[in-house]
């Protein structure tokens, strides 16, 4: 097998069905582990993918293995398989707070090991996702992980110091995304709009104004000012979210994660 997953929730779900989706690495080749026998069946319906109950078993199948856990069992999960992976293997994480020296420790010997932090628009085929191998992996072996995360996600190279600020600026973001989405379609569906066009149009505007920064390059700032007209409903908009502390909100709300995820 290609590929494994430990776990195969909704993240790694998301990851999956972008390899798949993309031709990276086709089905058959592709083998998941899940304790919950109906979300390794679900993984195996919609993916078409091998599926076991056994961590050991992807362990020493798998060219790659994705640890897609949540955070609080890792050390069970690696305790399981530390003794048949082998130093060829490439491990990928994607859990908070775990850095490259901890990981490292549980396995209890030279492993090649990518920390990574993808977020949950990589189940629409939009996500991003930071990338920090430990000096075991091979030029070569770094591009093939992030050959992988780019089928379903923007991928960047990062110091394992700014891990948490990734957790912080784009891992949970899209929480307060949504929240900004629900909040405007509220508003509209209190001026009159029917709520399912009140959240197409939120988010819509959500996602033209993302696009609107990536494609241009232009400092968001700079994209704010175009919007906003001499004394018109626009700038005003602006200046009662300046009053109500918008900006402040959003930068504390990122610190606390950012804390959050490194005290984990």
């Amino acid at each position: 097998m290609k590929l494994g997953f430990i776990g195969t929730g909704n993240m790694a779900s998301a990851i999956m069905g972008g390899i798949i989706k993309n031709n990276v690495i086709p089905a058959e080749e592709i083998i998941g582990a899940d304790l919950f026998a109906p979300g390794r069946e679900r993984a195996q319906k919609e993916y078409g993918i091998n599926v076991t109950a056994d961590n050991k078993e992807v362990a020493s199948k798998a060219e790659t293995i994705i640890l897609s856990v949540k955070p609080q069992f890792y050390a069970s999960v690696i305790a399981d398989i530390k003794d048949v992976v082998t130093d060829n293997q490439i491990i990928i994480t994607i859990a908070p707070g775990k850095t490259l020296a901890w990981l490292e420790e549980q396995f209890g010997k030279e492993v090649k090991i990518v920390r990574t932090m993808p977020n949950t628009p990589a189940m629409v085929g939009e996500g991003m996702t930071a990338v920090c191998p430990n000096e075991h992996l091979t030029e070569d072996e770094i591009a093939y992980v992030k050959s992988l995360l780019e089928s379903f996600s923007r991928a960047e190279i990062v110091p394992e110091r700014l891990m948490d600020v990734v957790t912080a600026v784009s891992g949970s973001s899209p929480a307060y995304v949504f929240m900004l989405i629900e909040a405007m379609a509220d508003a509209a569906v209190s001026g009159g709009m029917p709520r399912k066009q009140a959240y197409q149009f939120a988010a819509q505007a959500v996602l033209g104004s993302a696009e609107m920064v990536l494609d241009t390059g232009k400092h968001p700032g700079e994209l704010k000012d175009m919007v906003c007209s001499p004394a018109g409903t626009t700038i005003e908009a602006v200046r009662t979210l300046e009053e109500l502390g918008f900006r402040s909100s959003i930068i504390e709300a990122m610190k606390v994660c950012e804390e959050m995820s490194r005290s984990l």
